[in-house]
């Protein structure tokens, strides 16, 4: 079994599925998402066409796991999408259905073809469906009604988006596909939203609110700064990241949001984790939290976390005291390695290093870091030192007094 996690229209949904199963026996059985409908089930009848990084996708024949990390779109996902609100009433107005079974993929391809074609030529239209079918209508209606939407459309100076937007040739779900929003003019009717995509995944995370943290636990530490200071420097993303030995970031970050990776090497196992995170910060109370989830392809693990912090005044104001609470689950490989006690005092170490380039950064000093040749972090050498600082402790109790 292996953890995987998707956005599924619009939240964050994690599960453990075997490599033979298919992403829409995953999202029926699964999520009960049953809008996505099977037919053949060997790729030819579209009923089970879905979007994936905002490309139509045959969910049946396409695994699951190969869309770790990706956005899907089903059909209960657009209900309030513009481009398939119209389509639904075309639908109904040219006769487009009959028994219905075929309706949601149609209405996927459709909305892709709505957003990419130039005109409604009927040639076209014909050519672009023909991978969905359907038993009952003859397509005649399914035809109209798709004509009609890029007309009705295109009168109201609503542009095609060339490929759809794609601009990478790629298998949707492995983060090479990619859908564009288009480029909407003051002079044009405003287009439905666009859908996430690869690229758009991005700028939004979403954490299922029922999450709770398999472990959580409290780190305190003092920075010897005022607390107006250490809060401003804390908004500084990019070098607040420099003080987190192994951590660097991917993009360009904002105040509310960050992507990045940490390399973590614990013994033979070496993994990057790579992830995006939420930030909110209050500055009334001096107190914000970090809400993030990455994973690490290479050793199947996996990690969601979230990280609260407040700024308390000490020593007269010299000073800043942070009280930090963490929660995290691990799941994968790694987590053989993520029992909380040892967890506890590998974040105690990294706290401590954390304080020590937080302080160097406020104090216009270089940042030590704690990685293995440029390798990442080796958390293999801080379970090492934990380990033997629990062996040094049991000896001293056992053999102390007859020495």
């Amino acid at each position: 079994m292996s953890q995987i996690s998707l956005n599924v229209n619009g939240k964050l949904v994690s599960g453990s599925v075997e490599p033979r199963t298919h992403l829409a026996d995953f999202l029926r059985e699964g999520r009960d998402l049953t809008g996505t409908h099977l037919g053949c089930e060997h790729g030819v009848c579209g009923a089970c066409t879905i979007l994936v990084d905002g490309v139509p996708v045959r969910s049946c024949i396409t695994y699951a796991i190969a869309c770790d990390g990706a956005e899907i779109v089903t059909i209960e996902g657009l209900d309030d999408d513009e481009i398939t609100r119209e389509l639904r009433e075309a639908f109904k107005r040219e006769h487009a259905l009959q028994c219905g079974y075929c309706t949601p993929g149609m209405l996927v391809s459709a909305r892709d073809l709505v957003v990419r074609a130039l005109d409604a030529d009927e040639h076209d239209i014909r050519v672009a469906m023909s991978g969905n079918l359907c038993r009952c209508t003859g397509y005649v209606g399914i035809i109209k009604a798709i004509k009609s939407v890029i007309a009705a459309r295109r009168a109201r100076d609503i542009e095609a988006i060339a490929g759809g937007g794609r601009t990478v040739v790629g298998p949707a779900g492995s983060g090479h596909a990619s859908a564009e929003p288009a480029d909407v003019s003051p002079r044009r009717a405003a287009p439905a939203p666009p859908l996430q995509s690869a690229s758009t995944r991005k700028s939004r995370l979403s954490v299922d609110p029922t999450w709770i943290p398999q472990v959580s636990f409290d780190q305190n530490f003092v920075v010897n700064y005022p607390r107006h200071q250490v809060w401003e420097m804390f908004g500084r993303v990019r070098e607040v990241a420099a003080c987190l030995p192994g951590a660097s970031l991917i993009g360009e970050p904002t105040p509310e949001h960050v992507e990045g990776q940490i390399r973590v090497k614990v013994g033979p196992i070496a993994a990057e984790f790579r992830g995006q995170a939420e930030i909110e910060r209050d500055e009334s109370s001096y107190s914000g939290k970090i809400t993030g989830a990455g994973n690490a392809i290479r050793s199947n693990s996996a990690t969601r976390g979230v990280i609260g912090y407040r700024l308390l005044p000490a020593r007269d104001g010299k000073s800043t005291e942070v009280a930090v609470t963490i929660g995290y689950t691990l799941t994968g490989m790694l987590a053989q390695f993520g029992r909380p006690s040892i967890v506890q005092d590998v974040a105690a170490r990294l706290t401590v290093a954390f304080a020590q380039n937080l302080e160097a950064r406020l104090g216009g000093k270089a940042t030590a870091d704690l990685s293995s040749g440029g390798g990442g972090l080796d958390a293999g050498s801080l379970i090492f030192s934990v380990v033997a600082g629990r062996l040094k402790k049991l000896f001293t109790r056992l053999f102390g007094s007859r020495s």
